[in-house]
């Protein structure tokens, strides 16, 4: 298998507005114009001392020869016939964070049935991708597998994708995430229970922040679409239901039962409030 060949310091570094690469490290550019400018001045040097020209003549002579063979030609060869070595460190710390593993998120069904799960899982492995978490959730037709994974900064969502796919994955959705998501779903919901336990009338917010979805508003909740399973409904105990959106990410049935519990907790922690209050 062919390797594609590096792209030059130029391509990798350089400015897609302005074209410009950035400013080399001050001891690199200094070392590259005297290795590049000690040769020029030797030769002009060599060459005006044989001359028989007066000594102010000659000082003159080597001042403006040295001058311009500096700006004209030491500067420019330096910068680009070194440009490799100049941009090194720069060209280093680029290719790190382009290594740099990325996160997802993502969710796939699998068929109900042994040795789906290692399927799947091997595929990714064979892509070089690590599953920092996963969760599984029984739906029609199978199960829904949601996984947080850890992929190469160079692979993109098409070829995460293509390896849950090869891994007989169907209906695959992959999202970009942060080390957040590393907080599963029962921590997270314990700690906005707390939050509601001591605010009740904070649920929309919390469940909002749980299931990281929109907030409908009443308004737009009669013109709803076909349910595609981006939309959920819960209960509240003192303006009527709350609807929440998450487009292109359906609420799984685990997420839609936290949100339920929650609901609950804050109903019964306002009217406990209610029948304490005095008349």
């Amino acid at each position: 298998m062919k390797h594609a060949p590096r792209a030059t310091p130029a391509a990798e570094l350089s400015c897609e507005v302005c074209g410009q690469m950035p400013d080399p490290p001050k001891a690199r550019l200094t070392a590259a114009n005297v290795a590049v400018m000690l040769p020029i001045e030797l030769l002009v040097h060599a060459l005006v001392v044989e001359t028989h020209l007066p000594y102010v003549a000659k000082v003159l002579v080597l001042t403006l020869t040295a001058t311009v063979l500096v700006i004209w030609v030491a500067e420019p060869s330096a910068a680009r016939i070194l440009r490799g070595w100049l941009h090194a460190p720069a060209l280093r710390r680029h290719r790190k964070l382009e290594a740099a593993p990325a996160l997802w998120r993502a969710r796939t069904v699998l068929q109900d049935q042994p040795g789906a799960l290692e399927k799947v899982t091997g595929a990714l492995a064979r892509n070089g991708i690590n599953i920092l978490g996963i969760h599984v959730h029984p739906v029609p037709g199978g199960v829904l597998d949601e996984f947080v994974l850890s992929a190469p900064g160079a692979m993109d969502e098409r070829e995460l994708l293509a390896a849950l796919h090869d891994g007989g994955g169907s209906r695959a959705h992959v999202w970009p995430t942060t080390a957040l998501a590393m907080a599963d779903g029962q921590t997270k919901a314990l700690s906005l229970a707390a939050r509601i336990a001591d605010a009740p009338d904070e649920l929309p917010l919390a469940v909002a922040e749980l299931l990281g979805a929109r907030i409908v508003p009443p308004s737009d909740v009669p013109g709803t679409a076909a349910d595609d399973g981006t939309r959920l409904k819960i209960p509240t105990a003192w303006h009527g239901p709350v609807v929440f959106s998450r487009p292109g990410e359906p609420f799984t049935p685990a997420e839609s039962a936290r949100a339920h519990r929650l609901a609950e907790l804050a109903e019964i922690l306002a009217h406990k409030s209610a029948t304490a209050s005095p008349n």
